[in-house]
């Protein structure tokens, strides 16, 4: 399988012509598709979720090139039944459940209450919450919302990040005691990533505005931009909830063991199985993690393409400024930065070396750890996801405005077995990025 993916690559280096085709519906733009290269990178996309040692449940992708839409596809299955004849397949509408790129378009609500003037990036984030959050080894210290966006609040996860409505964070971070602090490094100082950022951020939002996490998305972001699905799956209509992708590992779940020839063992959104269950008795402003700001957003790859367009349009959509572009320069500029000794942060394996506001700054060059594409330099910003055999990247080159959206529904093999051979991410996501970018937006700048 993976020399005739191989052969594939090598279609998409031949030259073709650009024809316009109509988009598919409600992408609200042209689509630049070149025929014989399409067809080279669909076969290449579905060679890579084929492969029998390393399947991938589903897959959706879009490319943006130069502004506009360039490529959209899917492969596999949102939900797989007992039978072939049960699988249902993935469409341009289905939903995923993203995981951490949900950091990012949490951000972009967050910036939007930034440039309102009703956040502040640098204030201590216990006068916004009505209690104190200071790290109990370096009291003196504020937490702030900058430091919480770029991973250098020294808060940590092993205390968990996740909880019930009945829990509220006051009492969570009272009994939490050191397993939710870095005893050696005081906030500001040190990269560790951190999920439990984005619940403190999250209940910040709800504490400042009297909204629902969920509700302030979809009136701040996702209903503006005309986007389905959301951060509260219960709330789905019976359509969205019918379209979201069900997260799938050949793995068992009692003893984890990976089998890539067994069955595709279900790991979140099995609505049919387990419906969402709707919240009842929240306080707003109490523990926003039960919408789970970090990595509960459920968004198909064409509507994370509406939001990739507006932060490449200078944050317009059609006709409307969701958000200035002082404040895009704002959120993607480089807050923490890897140094040469390595002595700042956990960079992960060499995946995080830059971040900015909610967002991964990637390399240029591959080889370095984040870089993206294989023999090609591709700078950019975003954000990378894994969670329940999720794989997701949210990617965009603002300055060529260029773009990718990856979303895998399902890995098959042990990530830890199939490594990339250029970076920190899996060689399915190097795969996969590598081929996108060289079929939709490369050999035509």
């Amino acid at each position: 399988m993976i020399d005739k993916m191989t052969g594939l690559l090598g279609l998409l280096l031949l030259g073709t012509t650009w024809t316009a085709l109509a988009a598919p519906p409600g992408s609200g733009t042209e689509q630049l598709v070149p025929l014989a290269q399409q067809r080279a990178l669909d076969a290449a996309l579905a060679a890579i979720v084929d492969d029998p040692f390393h399947p991938l449940a589903s897959l959706s992708v879009l490319a943006i090139r130069h502004g506009k839409v360039s490529y959209q596809q899917q492969f596999g299955y949102r939900h797989i039944g007992a039978t072939p004849a049960q699988h249902l397949p993935v469409t341009p509408a289905t939903l995923f459940r993203i995981a951490s790129v949900s950091k990012m378009i949490t951000t972009v609500v967050l910036m939007r209450l930034v440039e309102q003037g009703t956040l502040s990036l640098d204030q201590d984030v216990g006068i916004y919450l009505g209690f104190s959050l200071r790290n109990p080894h370096f009291p003196q210290q504020a937490v702030t919302l900058r430091s919480l966006l770029s991973h250098t609040s020294s808060l940590r996860d092993a205390g968990g990040y996740a909880w019930g409505p009945e829990r509220s964070l006051r009492d969570v971070f009272t009994a939490g005691g050191d397993l939710m602090w870095d005893a050696a490094m005081p906030p500001g100082r040190y990269f560790t990533y951190a999920n439990l950022n984005w619940g403190v951020i999250g209940t910040v939002m709800e504490k400042v505005t009297g909204e629902r996490f969920d509700l302030l998305m979809r009136r701040l972001l996702l209903d503006p931009l005309d986007v389905h699905g959301g951060y509260n799956p219960a709330a789905f209509s019976k359509e969205e909830l019918a379209n979201t992708a069900t997260l799938y590992r050949k793995r068992t779940l009692e003893t984890e063991v990976w089998q890539p020839h067994g069955p595709w063992i279900a790991q979140a959104d099995d609505v049919d199985q387990r419906p969402p269950a709707g919240i009842e008795r929240y306080v707003i402003g109490s523990n926003a993690t039960v919408f789970s700001p970090t990595g509960g957003l459920r968004i198909s790859a064409a509507d994370l393409g509406t939001v990739m367009q507006m932060l490449l349009d200078g944050g317009r959509y059609q006709g409307k400024q969701l958000l200035q572009p002082a404040s895009i320069a704002r959120m993607f500029a480089r807050q923490w930065q890897l140094a040469p000794d390595g002595g700042n942060g956990n960079s992960e394996q060499g995946l995080y070396r830059a971040w900015g506001l909610g967002n991964q700054q990637f390399d240029a060059v591959a080889g370095r750890g984040n870089g993206l594409v294989e023999g090609a330099s591709f700078s950019a910003v975003g954000h990378l996801g894994d969670a329940y055999g999720l794989v997701s990247a949210f990617v965009l080159d603002l300055k060529h405005k260029n773009g990718m959206v990856m979303l895998v529904g399902g890995t098959g093999s042990d990530p830890a077995q199939y490594p990339g051979t250029y970076s920190a991410m899996g060689r399915s996501e190097e795969l996969i990025l590598t081929t996108l970018y060289r079929g939709a937006i490369d050999k035509h700048e």
